[in-house]
């Protein structure tokens, strides 16, 4: 992926109870695609014991499965947005 990035963070926050993910948050934190909600693209996580989706400021639940699925739905919703990120350079 050829887009600049610069600025831009990966998060990931992982607590285990035993071998079980007891909490978690994953983030695509990136301020010159949008500003609010401290810059959060996309996210996972389950505060306050919800399973949500962050997108660009918008919140819905989601049934959870396993944190590895989760996961894996996260990249592919990140490569996806950075092909269109770099897309959209390519046309500037």
């Amino acid at each position: 992926m050829s887009g600049d990035r610069r600025g831009a963070v990966l998060k990931e926050e992982v607590w285990y109870e035993g071998e079980r993910v007891a909490r978690y948050s994953i983030a695509y934190i990136n301020p010159k695609l949008y500003g609010g909600d401290n810059g959060r693209v996309l996210g996972y996580d389950n505060a306050h014991g919800v399973h949500h989706r962050h997108f660009m400021g918008k919140v819905s639940t989601l049934e959870f499965k396993s944190y590895e699925e989760l996961v894996a739905r996260f990249e592919d919703e990140l490569r996806e947005l950075w092909r269109l990120e770099d897309e959209q350079e390519g046309k500037d």
